[in-house]
């Protein structure tokens, strides 16, 4: 889809894939469609707490989610039910594709977290990228989630993220 939504509050189904497979299917509001860019609102999808360590994600947990139809990524602002913001998780994916009520976005291992504060800048999962094999398969695309990781950090450690998602 290249022109923006009609209607841009609809409801919607986003689709996570990783290799092959739907990792999760979970209902999200869209926000705003500009064409290139969806913004997406959604509670925590999965069961139960998912502790990282640096980040605990839980039930009332709420997700601004970017996804971009033309960029090899995804940001999710991270907020807790009461509205105090946790960080950003920035999952490497392929351009996003909207496909009637839903947006299908294929993960590619790599991710970012960044903190509230923008003190902590974590590279994630590079031990999981190596071993999709992706680069063997796909070196197109594996490029290209290097390269999508990258200017995330980039742009985390230059403050210009908060300007990317303005």
């Amino acid at each position: 889809m290249s022109a923006a939504s009609a209607d841009p509050a609809a409801a919607l189904t986003v689709a996570l894939v990783k290799a092959g497979r739907t990792k999760i299917r979970y209902p999200a509001r869209r926000i705003r469609d500009d064409g290139t860019r969806i913004t997406v609102r959604a509670p925590w999808a999965a069961p139960g707490v998912r502790d990282f360590g640096f980040v605990r994600f839980e039930p009332g947990d709420v997700f601004t989610e970017h996804y971009w139809r033309d960029r090899w990524y995804a940001v999710k602002e991270v907020r807790t039910g009461g509205g105090e913001l946790k960080g950003w998780y920035c999952d490497v994916t392929r351009p996003a594709v909207l496909r009637g009520a839903e947006l299908v976005v294929e993960d590619l291992d790599l991710d970012l977290w960044v903190s509230a504060d923008g003190s902590t800048v974590l590279r994630l999962d590079e031990d999981e990228f190596e071993e999709s094999g992706l680069a063997g398969r796909d070196p197109g695309a594996a490029g290209a989630a290097v390269r999508a990781l990258d200017e995330l950090e980039h742009l985390a450690r230059t403050g210009g993220l908060a300007g990317l998602l303005g």
